[in-house]
């Protein structure tokens, strides 16, 4: 039940994330795109912007939409989260506000939370140990 409901809170997270990349908080986010990441995709700011939220709200329904893919959604959300990580430590680094990340001290902190979240997607995602899931029967 912990795994379940962990679950989806982390699927209404991304997809809150995801809905805020392509509407209110679309602009703002443009600034936690490196330059090289531009150049090594090909596409402007904004279009990977629109595609980090598309994702976001695609994983979050999966998460909650294909139980049988469970551990593979997870690895997937896991893997987005390593992805997205140089953009975090590029606002960091160069100390510019995006949507809810205005002070150093909360950059710092998106720092911190993101190993929390890939491990957050793949706890969750995963089956209870046996001993739990005897328990559970």
């Amino acid at each position: 039940m912990p795994r379940t409901v962990s679950r989806w809170v982390l699927a209404v997270l991304l997809a809150a994330a995801g809905l805020g990349h392509l509407s209110w908080g679309r602009r703002g986010f443009r600034i936690t795109v490196p330059d090289w990441a531009t150049r090594l995709s090909h596409l402007d700011k904004d279009a990977i912007v629109v595609a980090s939220g598309a994702v976001e709200v695609m994983l979050s329904v999966a998460l909650v939409a294909l139980p049988k893919e469970r551990k593979r959604i997870g690895w997937a959300v896991a893997a987005f989260f390593v992805a997205v990580f140089p953009g975090n430590v590029h606002q960091w680094r160069t100390g510019r506000s995006a949507p809810l990340l205005d002070t150093d001290r909360r950059r710092f902190a998106r720092l911190l939370l993101q190993p929390v979240l890939v491990v957050w997607a793949l706890w969750s995602t995963s089956s209870p140990p046996i001993r739990a899931r005897r328990r559970c029967s």
